[in-house]
């Protein structure tokens, strides 16, 4: 019965286009999240680095090198998807045809950044992960200047 009166109701009324970064309609959109979770791969990338493995055979000790690099290597990869996610939500959600008029270097600059994203994923590339930062930045710069503003990339680490 309630699903007869939602189906009769919905066919009366016309759909309303609404436009948002999650399929909600909250019209949100920010680079900020792409940004953290970038510069979280590029801070594990540097832990993972100066990471030291113990010089003896103690159980204990490896035991407990073993939890902090794959701990370190789980937040990199997550992070790093999480960066990729986000980068493809402004992609497919925020950014239009207009942009690109505006932005001809814009489709280039995304698809570099998202296959940043996989190199830090499956790497332990210093030089990678800073280069990821350095294509959050021009997104960033890309996303403001699109809204007629010049918001600073400020960086949380």
């Amino acid at each position: 019965m309630l699903s007869k009166f939602l189906k009769s109701n919905l066919i009366k009324h016309k759909a309303i286009k609404v436009y948002a970064h999650c399929d909600g309609p909250c019209g949100v959109y920010d680079p900020a999240s792409a940004r953290v979770a970038a510069e979280a791969v590029l801070s594990m990338t540097k832990k993972l680095i100066d990471l030291s493995p113990p010089e003896n055979t103690s159980s204990e000790e490896w035991a407990s090198y073993s939890n902090t690099f794959s701990r370190y290597v789980a937040v990199k990869e997550d992070q790093a998807k999480e960066t990729k996610k986000e980068i493809l939500i402004l992609w497919t959600d925020y950014f239009k045809p207009v942009h690109l008029e505006t932005f001809p270097d814009l489709h280039e600059t995304i698809w570099k950044a998202t296959k940043l994203c996989s190199a830090c994923k499956v790497n332990i590339d210093l030089k990678q992960a800073e280069e990821l930062m350095t294509y959050i930045e021009r997104i960033h710069n890309i996303f403001w200047q699109s809204k007629g503003r010049s918001d600073a990339f400020v960086k949380a680490s």
